[in-house]
């Protein structure tokens, strides 16, 4: 499983830097501009500059409405900011057709101007709440775009978490359908470290965190601290080994 932190700034990817050995991705965001908010493109540069080369950075490019052409746009200046990991929030979408639309627009000017880029159609646990598209639709929406990755983060920061709205064995089906689909399954939502027993069991293949990682496990008001990069990565590769030493593992 792949750790996946989120920084808001330079600040805090200087910090990131300093727990490199211990997370996998950087992800370039705003949180004050919603749940996968866009940073702005000097900032993605400044953060591909200050983390080590060898850790690929991510970059959101938004809670994006229906509106492939602009999306494309943003997704394409992320990438030409220096991001390999392009996600869609993809608020605005109704229906999987609408998705499927967006995202489609976001792989083609991706991968024509970097072929090795990696495209996340990221989507919504909570989508009930803001009438977006199904959560277990997003695996095929990805398939159907030729995104490289599917993706469940919640909408609404409001103290509820990934599985209070979908429950870990509808998790377990959504990475289920994105293995099949030969996509990677990424999963996010106020993630704690007592969610890595069940995030491992599932078989995620990306787990993405900012609170869990933030002084005082605040997203908006604490800071991510190296120490606590590196304790939460301690519990991952823990549960990784207990795992893989269950009977049903082997």
């Amino acid at each position: 499983m792949l750790l996946l932190i989120s920084p808001d700034g330079v600040e805090e990817a200087l910090a990131c830097a300093k727990a490199a050995e211990h997370l996998d991705i950087v992800d370039v965001k705003k949180p004050d501009e919603g749940s996968l908010g866009a940073n702005f493109p000097w900032v993605i540069r400044e953060i591909r500059g200050a983390v080590p080369a060898d850790k690929p950075v991510s970059a959101t490019v938004g809670d994006v409405p229906y509106k492939p052409g602009t999306v494309a746009q943003a997704a394409l200046g992320a990438a030409v900011s220096g991001a390999t990991y392009i996600k869609v929030g993809l608020y605005g979408c109704t229906t999987p057709d609408q998705a499927i639309d967006v995202m489609r627009g976001v792989v083609r000017a991706v991968k024509d101007f970097r072929p090795d880029a990696f495209v996340v159609a990221s989507g919504y646990a909570d989508a009930h709440r803001i009438g977006c598209v199904n959560p277990l639709a997003l695996p095929d929406i990805a398939r159907r775009s030729g995104s490289d990755a599917a993706m469940l983060d919640t909408a609404i920061k409001d103290g509820t978490r990934l599985f209070d709205h979908v429950p870990p064995e509808a998790c377990a089906e959504f990475v289920r359908l994105a293995h099949e689909a030969g996509l990677l399954a990424a999963l996010a939502g106020s993630v704690k470290v007592a969610d890595l027993a069940t995030l491992t069991r599932i078989g995620t293949d990306i787990v993405g965190v900012r609170g869990a990682v933030c002084e005082g496990g605040d997203r908006d008001t604490g800071r991510i601290q190296p120490r606590l990069v590196a304790a939460f990565r301690a519990e991952m590769d823990r549960h990784a080994r207990e795992f893989a030493a269950t009977p049903a593992a082997s």
